[in-house]
């Protein structure tokens, strides 16, 4: 096609959602503090004033997981009163366990601690290596944040939504289309002021000018209202928002979820060394755009298939780049830790606004190969 619509979504720090992965990666990071091998897979559930904390630890780390959930609500910044949870009010359950033996017999010697898919993404039409529409409703998403938390618009809730649709001119992003956003707010509010206050202070203060138009559409919390927000508005649960975290559509997921889980989960790990891969293939002029995907067995440690694709943008053979990544990457998944250090407390920095293209991340760093 030579012009065509794409469509990505993000959401801020207080949507639902991402209070339950950012509970749960926080459950992640008290532990490696504590002990960095340590077992975790932390699952959150967020309804109303209850809040469900759930799944396996294997760890010498003290925590205490309720002080560590209302810590989170704190720093998020809901208000309680009604509107969104009340962060010293809620119910706090927690059921914890310790990982299976069947399944840590597996991991104890090296091996994967599931079978499963993963997939890696990378295109040149970002500077973060990123495609456009996921990147830029990032950006608006964390803008609005901003705003609220700096009290340039303290009457906005913590949480929202974005969505980008941008007009593709073959592989190259030439416009955006329309612009999205839903924010929770004050009661007393009026929608007017908030779209105004939204258009101009966070749109057009993050989206380079070039990309709108007398054409660009505007859709500012389009029902009119968005006063109850947080758990009170909708459920929440660890791992709903897997395309959010990934790359907004624009290419495949396989399907497991990020936090929550230590890197001897490959549904994580593999899918930040094959961002890596990705992005080094084409920071290094192999290709313009490459995806790709990889396979393990439940205690097998060597990946059992690799398959790359660079969608006909390759300056090499596809064969010559999987030969070097093979050359290059211990993909086993001790190999997968100890070459991105993922035994860190850094979790907690990838729950919002994607877990690729922050050059803090290890996964994001350029290597020549």
């Amino acid at each position: 096609m030579n012009k065509y619509l794409f469509t990505s979504e993000s959401v801020t720090e207080g949507h639902p959602d991402k209070l339950c992965d950012l509970i749960s990666d926080t459950i992640l990071d008290e532990c490696l503090k504590q002990d960095k091998y340590s077992r975790v897979a932390a699952e959150t559930f967020a309804s109303n004033d209850r809040i469900t904390i759930a799944g396996q630890l294997t760890t010498n780390a003290k925590i205490n997981i309720e002080e560590i959930a209302r810590g989170v609500l704190k720093e998020i910044g809901y208000k309680g009163k009604g509107i969104d949870i009340d962060v010293e009010g809620c119910v706090i359950d927690v059921n914890i366990t310790k990982q299976s033996q069947d399944i840590a017999q597996g991991v104890d010697v090296g091996g994967a601690g599931d079978q499963g898919i993963m997939f890696g993404y990378a295109t040149d039409e970002t500077e973060e290596y990123m495609p456009f529409a996921i990147n830029l409703a990032h950006k608006l998403s964390k803008k609005l944040t901003e705003v609220r938390k700096e009290k340039i618009l303290p009457y906005l809730g913590p949480d929202g939504k974005t969505q980008v649709t941008v007009e593709y001119e073959g592989d190259k992003p030439k416009r955006i289309e329309t612009i999205l956003i839903s924010n929770q707010h004050d009661a007393d509010i009026p929608l007017e002021k908030v779209r105004e206050d939204i258009i101009e202070k966070v749109i057009k203060t993050t989206v380079l000018e070039k990309y709108l138009d007398e054409n660009t559409k505007y859709y500012i919390n389009p029902t009119g209202r968005f006063v109850t927000g947080g758990p009170l508005g909708d459920t929440g649960l660890t791992g709903r928002k897997i395309i959010v975290d990934t790359y907004g559509g624009y290419a495949r997921h396989g399907g497991g979820a990020f936090s929550g889980k230590d890197a001897t989960k490959v549904d994580r790990s593999a899918a930040y060394m094959l961002r890596h891969i990705a992005k080094n293939v084409v920071a290094n002029g192999y290709a313009k755009r490459c995806e790709i995907q990889i396979s393990y067995g439940i205690g097998i440690a060597e990946p059992i298939s690799i398959c790359i694709n660079t969608f006909e943008t390759n300056a090499i053979d596809e064969s010559e780049i999987v030969k070097k990544i093979e050359n290059t990457f211990d993909l086993t998944p001790d190999g997968i830790i100890n070459y991105l250090d993922l035994r860190q407390p850094i979790f907690t920095m990838t729950t919002n606004y994607g877990h690729f293209g922050k050059n803090e991340l290890p996964w994001e760093k350029i290597i020549r190969f």
